[in-house]
């Protein structure tokens, strides 16, 4: 098992990672398809909250299965 702070350095990297994979994705769909993302923020503008909501709820439990599974 890893020391205290080796952990601790090893999920913030992992953390780290992981944020620059959603700036990755984020940058290379605005950048290949302007015009389907500006609809996409469009429609996204429109959703009623509670639809947002449930997305993003459904969404982290997805990430979270995925993770566990993966990292399990």
């Amino acid at each position: 098992m890893l020391p205290r702070s080796r952990r601790e350095f090893s999920s913030m990297s992992d953390f780290l990672v992981a944020l620059g994979l959603v700036f990755t994705i984020e940058g290379l769909l605005f950048a290949g398809f302007p015009a389907v993302t500006k609809r996409a923020v469009a429609q996204v503008m429109e959703t009623p909250e509670n639809l947002l909501r449930l997305i993003g709820l459904v969404s982290a439990a997805f990430g979270i299965a995925l993770i566990w599974l993966v990292r399990g």
